[in-house]
């Protein structure tokens, strides 16, 4: 017999919810071929440390490390200390150096286990006294960090050259600079003001298009050391446009966490690879799909990816930086974490009722891995919103 509880609706009301019956998404074994998947992957809390949440960072290490293998037995790649880990909502730089060193030596136990990591200046508080040299010199120690514990780079948007540069020139300046200096092909990262606000005008400039031509030119100028673009906009056809323009060697990653099943399987001409903070909650389905595109099965391929995406809308949904909260919700209903608890306190930044909306999507994509624990766990969430 199907379980029916009573969830939370947006009208105030409670209403009944009988689940869908549908037996989970899982994932052939082996490895993903066609196509890279990277998952942006959240970080576990440590619920009964004796912080202060808002001001201290302490993780559940653990926790934290086997989710990471989890993604890994499912033949997707792991993106670490990004921003689905919530750097610069709550997760400090110091905090971060312990979670890359790990994850490094984590990924070393793994035969084929592949991870890259974030590298910022969020050490670097922006405001007036930030210079373009600090901006330099702040990335140089991120990167050093990274390579010296034998991981790849993920180059990401800085707060801080957000905030000090002037125009177009600095960042060619300070992009210039730090891929001279890198051992191996990085990621660099387009973090839209969407999912970061202190971002807007990135490139020097609020005009996309000029901007894109910024970044273009950063492309073409170091192609030789740049893997890839992850661009994190929530614009499919900007993302389409820029890929046509890269030099053949130069991969785009979607970030795209509204239109990815399109842009992963492509025109005919090329495609978008994966670095996704939606894989991190729907990778079981992730790894399926992608199986399915690597077997010529596009049929299934889509059929389950589809679900997915109205998910994903939702859990991206505005405020789009809150997304994380979604994310870490999931793994709790899924057994992978104790609690639902995060850094920064962050659980709170999505209501009872958005939470319920996304029980409801999870529930009929097959993303619900133990409906019953689920079940469970839903329950004491709205139990402490006082619905019994």
């Amino acid at each position: 017999m199907l379980t029916t509880f009573k969830l939370p609706r947006r009208d105030g009301l409670l209403a009944p919810y009988t689940l869908a019956g549908r037996a989970p998404v899982s994932a052939p074994p082996g490895p993903i071929r066609r196509r890279i998947g990277m998952a942006a992957v959240h970080v576990v809390a440590d619920p009964l440390a004796p912080i202060s949440p808002t001001l201290e960072v302490a993780l559940d290490w653990d926790a934290t490390l086997r989710y990471r293998h989890h993604i890994w037995s499912l033949g997707l790649a792991v993106a670490e200390a990004m921003d689905t880990s919530q750097r610069g909502m709550g997760f400090d730089w110091r905090t971060a150096k312990e979670l890359i060193r790990r994850t490094v030596a984590e990924a070393k136990t793994v035969p084929g286990a592949v991870l890259a990591s974030g590298a910022g200046t969020d050490q670097l508080e922006p405001g007036p006294r930030v210079t373009i040299a600090d901006v330099e010199a702040a990335y140089e120690e991120q990167c050093a960090w990274i390579e010296g514990c034998g991981g790849r780079i993920i180059l990401m948007a800085s707060r801080a050259l957000a905030a000090c540069a002037k125009e177009p020139g600095d960042y060619l300046k300070v992009y210039g600079r730090i891929l001279s200096q890198v051992r191996e092909p990085v990621i660099v990262h387009w973090l839209g003001e969407m999912f970061d606000p202190a971002l807007a005008g990135y490139w020097g400039s609020r005009d996309l298009d000029q901007a894109t031509e910024t970044l273009l030119t950063i492309v073409k100028e170091h192609a030789s050391r740049i893997d890839g673009v992850k661009i994190s906009l929530l614009d499919q056809a900007r993302e389409v446009a820029m890929r046509k323009r890269f030099p053949a060697n130069v991969r785009m990653y979607t970030g795209d966490d509204f239109d990815y099943p399109t842009t992963i399987r492509g025109d005919g001409d090329r495609h978008s690879d994966a670095l996704l903070g939606i894989f991190d909650v729907i990778a079981p389905a992730a790894s399926a799909a992608l199986k399915a595109l690597d077997a010529g099965d596009l049929v299934r391929y889509a059929d389950v990816l589809a679900p997915t995406l109205t998910l994903s809308r939702h859990v991206f949904g505005a405020p789009t930086r809150f997304y994380k909260t979604g994310v870490v919700f999931a793994a709790y209903l899924n057994g992978h974490q104790s609690h639902f608890r995060m850094v920064g306190g962050q659980e709170s930044a999505r209501s009872v009722v958005h939470l319920a909306e996304q029980f409801v999507l999870m529930d009929r994509a097959g993303l619900l891995r133990d409906p019953d624990l689920a079940t469970a766990r839903m329950r004491r969430v709205l139990a402490v919103a006082g619905v019994e």
